[in-house]
């Protein structure tokens, strides 16, 4: 992403850190990368260096400024904050070292929280109320008589731990003396902060400095709690993103300006020009944006995430900063995100555990816009990374949007390991939840629903009597149920069901009406097995995204079902959840409630060994099976038409399920219905599941298969598939929709006062386990 540089080439060192005991984190590893990866860089020295930093590594305590003269050092990195309070950027600058980080005075910024509290009165930057404390009773009474919650923190350096959020007076106090009396911060807190307690979300608003301009960043969320949801103790970082939705362009623009450059003005007017990196933590409250505090250097992990996303050189940013010219460079950032997710040791940010051995690293070359920081991590004798220190690892992923560079980062932090890793799992869930854009940005589309309501009101109200008292529009159908009082002994029967995967083939042949009668006809036949008559119907039609014009050919193939069996369509639900269901797939879905009588509920007592099966003819496989008739014809358009099929194999399988009603319905009113013993619906499960369902116990049933005619797509699935007769009866129905159940002597009459063609296709047969055989 580093656009071009010009300028000579630059020999640059990256301090990480002072002393015997100190190490380079992850903010100074990204310091190294973008340094390494600009052309101007003619050498590297990182002082010192951890388990993953390029260029050449300085052993801890090494004279720096001896260094930086044999080496010749062009340009200095000072990362962390106790190596600007403790003066370096003074004395290499003495030494005539260009440095990118501030004098030990212009840092008072960040080393003295009460002198920044009193900067920010001087100068007018808004704050939140505060006060600042040597004695432990003073702090306590002033917290007492404050009347609002406060904040507690280390006048001095923490590493970024020395801020305590105790809730209610006693905490408060013991929060007190913990820093003041116990030590809890060290020399850090020999004086102690008190400050409101603000509410709102908190941003970092980083910037260039040079002394005179300062050139803002784009702005970042840091997650500083250790825990998932932004609980737990306070950490030095567990991820970052940015840029941070919370703080829009324009929003950005005025902070920079009433803080950022108001600051770098001020402080060159008190004579402490300030030149690096100046952070500011500000909390966006209710009542305006507050600065939480300054830092003078770049965050961890922060950098993780700026620095990737800078498309202008950073040594060419670094040395303009250094030479006062920073207004004369074009400073030029990626169009995209960055998302950092800490790994962080057992214990932290107490005690934690360190020498484990890092796994994965291996990994990480074959990601793409991801990258790896290094933080708590040495090198073994055998160049082994393992673990030194309580961040470990920071992984930056890099994408289009928070929510593209966030998967990045997490899916290679999914292939890291090391005994004990901590890592929060929800970073830059607050991002996510401020770029929905609404609720149509989501996918869903109000407007589309409505006009799907409009198209398919017409076709459903054409199917409703005087029985219907309210419908389409209403929050709930409503139905006059004095039907009922013609029964002697009213039962309600009730069938919920869906078209399954059918209905993706309807889509993909742009023939959706016929998935509507499916679903009704299914639903009519299943309460028609229990000699029930349908009285209404509810609906739901969902899909990723609804077109109007799917739901209404849906629902009008519902309502014109509907009408053919005498039921009301009262209506129902359009759903439109993208996430849920895939582009381009429709859900298909209903529930009817019909009526009987209770005395001629079906199946009748007496079916018994002896009993004949006579089978109605199907209208095709119906609503069952289509996930295997997919796989099938997988390789054959819809509209080829192989041997022995009669018509295109589309038209084959998209034949509404038939409804039996018409022919059924009569019979079962008439002198003959109490002759029918039983009925079977064959749907999933075919013939071996559906006709147990209606058997007494100690019987089973034979079905001959050679006893009816086999439609041609049935013969074809046969021939094609190779699947052995058994799976395919009970994965099909074969030509057979529906089974009567009658005694022997009764079968002659049935068949006749059907009216529709019909097979006498088995028998029931004695069989304790209630078994379907096939003959």
């Amino acid at each position: 992403m580093s656009g071009a540089s010009s300028g000579a080439p630059l020999r640059v060192l990256v301090i990480g850190g002072l002393g015997l005991n100190s190490a380079a984190g992850g903010r100074e590893h990204a310091m190294a990368w973008a340094a390494a990866r600009s052309p101007r860089c003619e050498a590297l020295f990182c002082a010192p260096a951890n388990g993953g930093m390029p260029g050449t590594p300085v052993p801890p305590g090494t004279d720096l400024v001896a260094l930086c003269a044999r080496e010749r050092i062009d340009l200095a990195l000072v990362g962390p904050d106790a190596a600007i309070e403790a003066g370096i950027v003074d004395r290499l600058t003495a030494a005539g070292v260009r440095v990118f980080g501030p004098t030990q005075a212009a840092a008072e910024l960040e080393w003295s929280k009460s002198y920044t509290r009193a900067f920010c009165d001087r100068h007018g930057i808004a704050s939140p109320r505060s006060a600042s404390f040597t004695d432990p009773d003073d702090a306590i009474a002033w917290a007492t008589r404050a009347g609002f919650p406060v904040v507690v923190k280390a006048d001095g350096l923490a590493a970024g731990k020395g801020v305590l959020l105790p809730d209610g007076e006693a905490a408060t106090e013991a929060a007190i003396r913990s820093v003041l009396i116990d030590g809890a911060f060290g020399t850090a807190g020999a004086r102690v902060v008190l400050e409101e307690r603000l509410v709102g979300e908190e941003v970092s608003l980083l910037a260039f400095c040079d002394g005179a301009t300062a050139i803002a960043m784009p702005p970042a969320q840091d997650h500083k709690r250790a825990y998932e949801g932004d609980r737990g103790p306070n950490t030095g970082g567990m991820g970052a993103y940015a840029p941070a939705p919370a703080c829009p362009p324009a929003l950005a623009a005025s902070l920079a300006a009433s803080i950022l450059q108001k600051t770098v003005t001020a402080s060159a007017a008190e004579g402490r020009p300030f030149v690096g990196v100046l952070y500011a933590g500000i909390m966006l409250t209710a009542d305006g944006p507050r600065l939480l505090e300054f830092n003078c250097r770049f965050g961890d992990p922060e950098a993780q995430v700026l620095l990737p996303l800078l498309d202008t050189d950073f040594l060419d940013v670094a040395e303009a900063c250094c030479t006062g010219t920073l207004a004369s460079v074009d400073v030029r950032w990626w169009d995209g995100a960055a998302v950092n997710v800490v790994l962080a040791a057992a214990g932290y940010p107490g005690t934690v555990r360190t020498g484990d051995r890092v796994e994965g690293l291996d990994i990480v070359g074959a990601h793409t816009g991801v990258l790896v920081f290094h933080g708590g991590t040495r090198r073994d004798e055998a160049s082994d990374v393992v673990t030194t220190a309580g961040r470990v690892l920071s992984v930056t992923g890099l994408g289009a949007s928070v929510a593209e560079a966030r998967l990045r980062a997490y899916d290679v932090v999914n292939q890291l390991s090391f005994e004990g890793m901590q890592v929060r799992r929800d970073i830059g869930w607050r991002a996510l939840a401020r770029t929905t854009g609404g609720y149509a940005a989501s996918g869903v589309d109000i407007d589309a629903g409505n006009e799907a309501v409009a198209l398919i009101k017409t076709a459903v109200e054409s199917t409703h009597t005087p029985a219907v008292l309210a419908g389409v529009g209403a929050f709930g159908g409503v139905f006059d149920a004095k039907a009922l009082l013609t029964l002697h002994e009213p039962v309600l029967v009730a069938s919920t069901d869906g078209v399954g995967t059918k209905v993706a083939l309807a889509a993909e042949a742009g023939r959706l009406s016929g998935v509507g009668r499916d679903l009704v006809n299914h639903c009519v036949n299943d309460v028609l097995v229990q000699n029930a008559r349908p009285l209404f119907f509810l609906d739901y039609v969902a899909s990723a995204h609804l077109i109007p014009g799917e739901v209404a050919a849906i629902v009008g193939g519902m309502a014109a079902a509907c009408r053919e069996n005498g039921c009301a369509l009262l209506g129902g639900e359009t759903a439109e959840m993208p996430g849920v269901y895939h582009d381009g797939h429709v859900d298909v879905a209903g529930t009817l409630i019909g009526m009987a009588e209770r005395s001629d509920l079906l199946p009748r007592p007496g079916i018994a060994p002896g009993d004949l099966l006579i089978g109605l003819g199907s209208s095709g496989p119906h609503t069952n099976g289509y996930s295997l008739l997919r796989r099938i014809f997988a390789g054959l358009p819809l509209s080829a038409q192989p041997e022995p099929l009669d018509r295109p194999l589309g038209d084959a399988l998209l034949e509404p399920h038939r409804s039996y009603l018409p022919v059924l319905g009569p019979l079962l009113d008439g002198p003959l219905g109490p002759k029918v013993k039983g009925l079977v619906h064959i749907t999933g499960g075919g013939f071996q599941e559906n006709i147990p369902r209606v058997l007494p116990e100690g019987c089973g049933a034979e079905v001959a298969l050679d006893s009816w005619p086999v439609p041609p797509l049935f013969q074809l699935i046969r021939s094609v598939s190779g699947l052995p007769a058994d799976e395919l009866y009970r994965t099909l129905n074969m030509g057979i929709g529906m089974i009567v159940i009658v005694a022997a002597e009764d079968a002659a009459g049935i068949a006749e006062g059907m009216r529709t063609p019909s097979w006498v296709i088995g028998r029931i047969v004695a069989d304790p386990e209630r078994a379907v055989t096939l003959v």
